[in-house]
């Protein structure tokens, strides 16, 4: 929700004071200083900060590292700890003076302070909740300097994964009219959608700052997702002094174009407040016509039962650490897409409201989540000691800012929470929470992750909420809708599989922990809470009434290196025993955007375009004669496999099984006897290995991996050849090393050395190896499995901006992008 005016009109007023100021929301993430240490005094206008680094948001300290054994592998190794200061000074035009002037931080991590020439104007605890502060009357309105003073002080032992540190998320600056839409003060819901018409109803908060009742005119006309304008209803209300009012009008959309996972629509409204016959205020709203209900059988999403093919996802991107970039989470989301994804859970905090906008954009359902944890902590810095104080208002204002999102379906009020165990009081604080939510948005039901069983269910704690989240219970399915019947749930966290890309262990084996601190990508070791996912995909197909799953997870974060290092919430200290072990296996995609095997498993079982993948690679020196286990992941009828032409038979989708090694809590087999992978013991012979997959008997693909010689060259491809000018977009290109032939070498890990000339910069370097301590800023990294990552950044001029890659005894490579 956006007024409708640009950033560039306040650069204009501010800083020359030659435009009239109107309503508008202006980007206010330019020409920060900062500074890493505590600073006495740094809250007053007159402190002297010219030594201090200059910088533009978003940004995340801690990403900067070093790695370092002193810091928290629970929380990446690196320095999300200690002081940070940002400072901003900035003008502000005459004819603001009497406007409503406000400072909104869409998250400061954490515990952030605020000053305005020196006078304290607040402080927020939650790192991951966006807030406002009114600073109207502490600001200069004669031509000279004002200052906006931030402390950050994140501490150790306050998060279970890497949380990010400093001004990660944008701020803005809102200048209004004393009379305006209050903050987040568009409430649409659409109560009735069907095919032939579609009832949208508007709630919008309207603020008088005035001293004096005001009658205004409330408008809102909605546009189709082709900018036709569609509908229109207006109303006029009185506003006592010094209060706000809500203005609720209803319209009807005929032959509405429904916003669904496959047609993601989206409608634009337009709200305008007239005073006396002026505009005074504008604000827009994107909005989805569509309907949601969730019954005992399943979800359904405009009448259609949709199950979840659904991902966790932590809010790190690699190296870019916390730092919100639009363009990071669409690529991040669309791969997730790709997977056959539909589903997106929030894991455990509320995401950006850019990672939202591309979930609205894509089609994928969203369970919003709020907390990791409530009263009882499971790190003795974490959020229970901000939660008697803060967890309404953080709860309410995450609704707020997040309930016209049509990609929402889910309001998730915790993860794991402690008190699951509490028979005496727990259900009582999940109640609690429960009712903040249908306060702010009935429309929508409320969830929680629960990894307890029985215990939730038997002290009426899983009965607050509308929905039941299910932690890696998959062989409980049947109990608990037998014990439950009439309580809808779904599994919120499932497998919990985790590898490294490209790494290969034989035997194939279920192992704890393994010498090299990586994980074979067999797809088959996870903790001990942990399984493959074929078996999630068994009991899912068995218990159709399960609404689906949100896998443990899509990407590859930040921190709680497990199987390394810990053991999840009952170990509140450091989790550097697996030193250098630091980020997460868990992901189907690992920390650079690069799929695992696991990734087209995934794809394998939740989409219908035909595919197939081949595991492992075919470089085993020194096995040659011995078995090595190769796997097929497809979702065609059959599939053959060929080894230097010959074939080694073809097998059948469904009815040739995998034995699979298998050990779990609350599952007794130790082997399991797979559908949804095709496999073959193959003699190892270097050359070239081949797999063909059928549909209806007629070969419809195919993949070839050959045996690679020496490194001899670096080839580079860019996920886009033009990007904006804008100096928050990315482009990102994906490096391998390759013999000479082309063949990618799966065990290279040549150094490779960037270098960048044009209209950008390089902002991250990454390779996914969870063991790596390489810094992600330097312009040099390591290929891992034969692969590394260098990501571009936009300057805000338009022109060229050219990667030049080069190592040691390979043929260098470059690539030019178009910025515009």
């Amino acid at each position: 929700m956006k007024k409708l005016f640009l950033a560039v009109c306040f650069m204009t007023v501010v800083c020359c004071g030659l435009t009239k100021v109107q309503a508008q929301e202006i980007n206010f993430n330019d020409s920060w200083k900062f500074f890493n240490a505590e600073a006495d005094g740094a809250e007053q206008a007159n402190f002297n900060d010219s030594k201090w680094r200059n910088l533009s948001l978003p940004h995340d300290w801690a990403i900067e590292g070093p790695f370092d054994y002193k810091h928290n592998a629970r929380t990446g190794g690196l320095p999300v700890t200690g002081t940070g200061w940002y400072r901003k000074n900035f003008k502000m035009p005459q004819d603001a003076k009497g406007k409503v002037v406000r400072i909104e931080f869409e998250g400061a991590m954490y515990d952030a302070h605020v000053w305005v020439n020196g006078q304290f104007i607040g402080n927020r605890p939650n790192g991951y909740i966006g807030f406002e502060f009114d600073i109207s009357k502490y600001l200069k309105y004669d031509g000279s300097d004002n200052t906006i003073a931030v402390r950050l002080r994140p501490q150790d032992l306050a998060s279970r994964w890497y949380p990010g540190a400093g001004l990660y998320r944008s701020v803005w600056m809102k200048i209004d009219e004393t009379v305006h839409v209050g903050h987040w003060g568009s409430y649409i819901t659409t109560p009735t959608v069907t095919a032939e018409k579609a009832v949208v109803q508007n709630e919008t908060t309207v603020v008088n700052k005035e001293n004096k009742k005001v009658s205004v005119i409330v408008k809102h006309e909605y546009f189709s997702p082709a900018g036709k304008s569609v509908s229109t209803v207006d109303e006029m209300i009185e506003i006592a002094p010094n209060s706000s009012k809500v203005s609720a009008l209803y319209s009807f959309i005929l032959k509405p174009e429904r916003w669904d996972t496959e047609t993601p629509n989206l409608y634009k409204t337009v709200t305008t407040l007239t005073q006396n016959g002026k505009v005074v205020d504008t604000y827009e709203t994107k909005i989805g016509l569509r309907s949601i209900a969730f019954t005992k059988d399943g979800f359904f999403l405009n009448n259609k039962k949709v199950r979840f093919n659904g991902v966790c996802l932590h809010h790190d991107n690699g190296s870019l650490g916390s730092a919100v970039y639009k363009r990071a989470d669409q690529r991040k989301l669309q791969m997730m897409k790709d997977m056959g994804t539909n589903a997106i859970r929030t894991s455990h905090n509320p995401p950006s409201t850019e990672f939202l906008e591309v979930c609205d954009e894509l089609g994928l359902l969203v369970l919003d989540e709020s907390f990791d944890m409530w009263k009882m902590p499971k790190v003795e810095n974490g959020y229970s000691m901000f939660f008697d104080e803060w967890a309404e208002r953080d709860l309410k204002d995450m609704i707020r800012r997040d309930r016209n999102h049509p990609s929402i379906v889910m309001w998730s009020t915790g993860n794991e929470i402690l008190e699951q165990g509490d028979k005496k009081n727990g259900w009582k604080v999940a109640k609690m929470l429960n009712d903040y939510c249908k306060e702010v948005d009935p429309s929508r039901p409320t969830t929680m992750g629960m990894n307890n069983y029985s215990n939730p269910y038997d002290n009426n704690f899983a009965q607050q909420v509308d929905i039941a989240g299910v932690n890696y219970k998959p062989s409980k399915y049947s109990e608990i809708r037998a014990n439950y019947p009439e309580l809808p749930f779904y599994g919120s966290e499932t497998s919990s599989c985790t590898s490294s890309r490209g790494i290969y262990h034989l035997p194939i084996e279920k192992y704890e922990k393994h010498a090299s601190k990586h994980v074979t990508s067999y797809d088959i070791i996870g903790p001990s809470w942990a399984y493959p996912p074929d078996i999630e995909f068994h009991f899912q197909e068995e218990n159709p009434f399960v609404m689906g799953e949100f896998i443990w997870t899509g990407f590859d974060y930040l921190g709680e290196p497990t199987p390394y290092g810990g053991r999840d919430n009952s170990t509140n200290g450091h989790w550097n025993g697996d030193w250098p072990s630091h980020s997460s296996y868990f992901g189907a995609v690992d920390l650079a955007g690069f799929p695992k095997d696991r990734f087209f498993l995934y794809q394998s079982h939740w989409s219908t375009k035909p595919m197939i993948h081949l595991l492992p690679h075919w470089n085993w020196k020194g096995m040659e004669g011995k078995e090595i286990p190769v796997y097929c992941y497809t979702n065609v009828d059959e599939a053959e496999l060929f080894v230097n032409g010959k074939s080694m038979g073809r097998k059948v989708k469904g009815k040739d099984l995998t034995e699979i090694k298998v050990n779990f809590i609350r599952y007794e087999p130790k082997t399991f006897q797979s559908k949804y992978r095709l496999s073959w013991n193959v003699p190892y012979e270097p050359g070239t290995i081949k797999v063909v997959g059928y549909k209806n008997g007629k070969a419809v693909n195919e993949e070839v991996i050959r045996t690679a010689g020496k490194p001899a060259k670096i080839s580079l491809s860019v996920d886009r050849s033009k990007i904006t000018a804008d100096g928050q977009d990315l482009a990102y290109v994906t490096v391998k090393i390759q013999d000479k032939d082309g063949n990618l070498v799966p065990d290279a890990d040549n150094l490779v050395n960037f270098s960048v000339n044009g209209v950008g910069t390089l902002v991250g370097v990454d390779n996914g190896n969870q063991i790596s301590l390489e810094s992600f800023i330097e312009p040099k990294r390591k290929a891992f499995s034969g692969m590394c990552l260098a990501i571009l950044k936009s300057s805000k001029s338009s022109g060229k901006i050219t990667l030049k890659a080069t190592s040691k005894s390979l043929k260098s490579a470059e690539v030019t992008i178009e910025t515009k």
